[in-house]
């Protein structure tokens, strides 16, 4: 295990705390309004303002009625392919999902038999890393941030590309499949070296199987004894599903389409995508949820009363319980109002894997939460808009139920996303053609410049006026 040593280089020194000062003036929030700037890219209904084209994936969470917007159960369509009929089809035919979906969002059709066995083969052959990359790359400065880990291992993957930097479609998809294949490889082994130099756990690397789909890889990785059941490989297959694509708005897939936009190469505009899933506003929500119920199952006696749960929620909201933040981690969504689709295809697996586990309690607190938590939401901000669960909702609780680490809940998340993304990138370089370059207002009033001499008078001026504001 390594050792906690104090580290000169982490620190922020009180030099550096001053000067931060300088940077923490925000801009006057009059101006947006005054410049009608869209902030975050959205309009006031809360809907993302329309900057491109996609033929990838459709999400729909209204309809057009007498020229009014009305919200109405939510849809989530793969390729003109509703994911409600996906999922049912691979389910009810006890097929793994996540290659065939990958297959369809790359190539805009569903595979046929061959076809799919052609991209499982593909990806089979393509998840075994270069010659001593764990004993170099992966073990050596291990970080606990498995998305870091992850970013790194794919900037390094540059290096040992002989067509690196060649944006050509075919090698973009060579490569593609390739970052496809290995995600789950590089998460589960950069777990392992964290799980070993920092906890002291004993380091195992077992070998990728090339008769099992990504999910089932993905638990023979991660278990010391490679066991799993049906049940829970298929659960997790449904998960990645669910997570593979999600319209072309979202934050890390708008910022592969920005990146790729500039011309780089694929592991600069991946690598750019895993910063932006990392962030906890989007890729690790379901982390939060987690945390949520545990501060709820720790401050509630009776799980089953209805009135002691609605309480506590509403002591979240009024931000006097868990993070202070006064939000219900997993209820509600940018976009969806009734429901979200990916979370309502979850939520029957979720009770079945709850059966298989004995944690049948647990997973009436959550629907008991589920079924609460809109009205109090819509009382405490007096909006008529509905509020449901979102995929994180569940999410969080299946891989825990799975025993999952919390450190791999975000990288699953990114492991299911690189089908998205890297969809998203083929067609931005066939489409897109112009760099994406949005514009910013200067607000900043013209000041003149100052000989470095008379600045000194200057800020002593300023601190004196400071001060005697102050008294």
């Amino acid at each position: 295990m390594l050792k906690e040593m104090p580290n000169k280089f982490s620190e922020v020194t009180p030099e550096i705390k001053k000067l931060a000062e300088k940077c923490s003036v925000p801009i006057d929030p009059s101006l947006y309004e005054r410049y009608a700037v869209k902030r975050g890219l959205r309009e006031d209904t809360g809907e993302g303002v329309l900057v491109g084209l996609t033929e990838i994936s459709k999400v729909v969470s209204y309809v057009i009625e007498d020229r009014a917007m009305i919200p109405c159960p939510g849809r989530l369509y793969f390729r003109g392919i509703n994911i409600e009929d996906l999922v049912n089809g691979f389910i009810a035919e006890k097929r793994f999902g996540f290659e065939e979906v990958t297959y369809l969002l790359l190539f805009g059709e569903l595979p046929t038999e061959d076809e799919l066995k052609e991209l499982t083969d593909i990806l089979a052959e393509y998840r075994q890393l270069p010659t001593n990359f764990v004993r170099d790359i992966i073990m050596k400065a291990p970080s606990r941030d498995m998305m870091n880990t992850l970013a790194r291992s794919v900037l390094t993957l540059f290096s040992y590309d002989d067509y690196a930097s060649d944006i050509s479609i075919p090698n973009v998809l060579r490569q593609s499949l390739q970052l496809i294949a290995l995600f789950p490889v590089l998460a589960i082994y950069g777990y392992q070296a964290y799980s070993h130099y920092h906890n002291g756990d004993s380091l195992f690397i077992h070998k990728p199987q090339a008769n099992l789909s990504t999910a089932e890889n993905i638990l023979y990785l991660l278990r010391p004894d490679n066991k799993y059941t049906e049940l829970e490989a298929r659960i997790l297959d449904l998960c990645l599903v669910l997570h593979a694509e999600h319209g072309g708005g979202n934050n890390s897939t708008f910022t592969t389409h920005v990146v790729t936009s500039s011309g780089t190469d694929t592991y600069s505009a991946i690598a750019a995508a895993l910063a932006s899933l990392r962030g906890p506003k989007h890729g690790g929500a379901n982390i939060k949820v987690m945390q949520m119920f545990e501060d709820i199952k720790a401050h509630i006696k009776d799980w089953t009363d209805e009135e002691e749960v609605r309480q506590y929620l509403r002591k979240i909201l009024n931000k006097e319980a868990f993070d202070g933040a006064g939000l219900i981690y997993g209820m509600g969504h940018a976009i969806y109002s009734i429901s979200d689709p990916r979370a309502a295809a979850l939520e029957g697996f979720v009770k079945k894997l709850a059966d298989e586990k004995g944690l049948q309690e647990e997973y009436a607190l959550y629907s008991l939460v589920e079924k609460i938590a809109p009205d109090e939401i819509k009382a405490k901000r007096k909006s008529a808009r509905e509020v449901s669960a979102n995929v994180d909702f569940y999410s969080g609780f299946v891989y825990r139920m799975l025993g999952l680490p919390a450190e791999l809940y975000t990288p699953i998340f990114a492991i299911a996303r690189i089908s998205g993304w890297s969809a998203h990138r083929l067609e931005e370089l066939v489409s897109g053609g112009k760099i994406i370059r949005p514009a910013y207002a200067n607000v900043a009033k013209p000041i003149p410049y100052i000989p470095i001499k008379d600045r000194t008078k200057k800020s002593e001026k300023k601190k004196k006026e400071v001060k005697k504001e102050e008294k």
